[in-house]
């Protein structure tokens, strides 16, 4: 009897330890695996005036829409505030070139108090997250890498919980069109503090050293205004 009870409180405890491993092991679930890719397209530049560029902007809504652009979101920078950001979903690439090629979009740019040269960049975002977030608090990332596949690998292994508590939630990702090792990332940020600590870490810099991150990051902290 006294064998029997010691056999089976052994199988028990096998059992729970098997459990407890193979929970372990589970990898993290992905909320924003296996979603549709779409192209986008992002401008940035600067402006005078913030104010006077945003009404000129919204005024051009119509022909945006023409030409197969839907805004996504705009922002401006928080170090500085005329520092634009605007990213829109593309229907029709060739369209979205056509747009940024039209001598009247300069001349509206110029109208609205844009300063500098603007920088557009196209993109396939591979990963989106469209819920409701807490915060318009963003940090933008680009950088590149060796290769895409090595590199989401250690991305992956950090895990989306690992960053939450670094203030980070992953909003999207894109790989440029021309280089797709080329890589964007925009994060909301819950905590500032904390997200700006953990874009300065050596540890951070040391992840991205191992996955293949080739070169500085161009990172961006900005708010959502629209």
């Amino acid at each position: 009897m006294k064998l029997t009870n010691f056999l089976l409180m052994g199988g028990m405890l096998l059992l729970m330890l098997s459990c407890k491993q193979a929970a372990e092991q589970e990898p993290e679930a992905d909320p924003l695996a296996g979603l549709t890719p779409y192209k986008a397209g992002m401008i940035q530049h600067p402006v005078a005036d913030y104010a006077t560029w945003k009404a000129a902007y919204m005024a051009h809504d119509s022909v945006r829409q023409a030409y197969g652009l839907t805004e996504i979101s705009v922002g401006r920078g928080m170090d500085d505030p005329n520092a634009v950001m605007i990213l829109s979903r593309i229907d029709d690439l060739q369209k979205a070139k056509e747009f940024i090629a039209m001598p009247e979009l300069k001349t509206a740019m110029d109208s609205a108090g844009v300063t500098g040269p603007p920088v557009f960049t196209f993109m396939e975002v591979i990963r989106y997250d469209t819920t409701d977030a807490t915060t318009n608090d963003r940090v933008f990332v680009s950088h590149k890498v060796k290769d895409f596949d090595t590199w989401f690998k250690g991305y992956s292994s950090e895990g989306r919980t690992a960053r939450a508590g670094y203030g980070l939630v992953e909003r999207g990702m894109a790989r440029d069109l021309d280089d797709p090792n080329l890589i964007y990332i925009v994060f909301a940020v819950t905590d500032m503090e904390k997200a700006k600590a953990r874009m300065a870490s050596d540890d951070l810099k040391k992840i991205m050293t191992e996955a293949g991150v080739e070169g500085m990051p161009n990172i961006m902290f900005y708010t959502i205004d629209k």
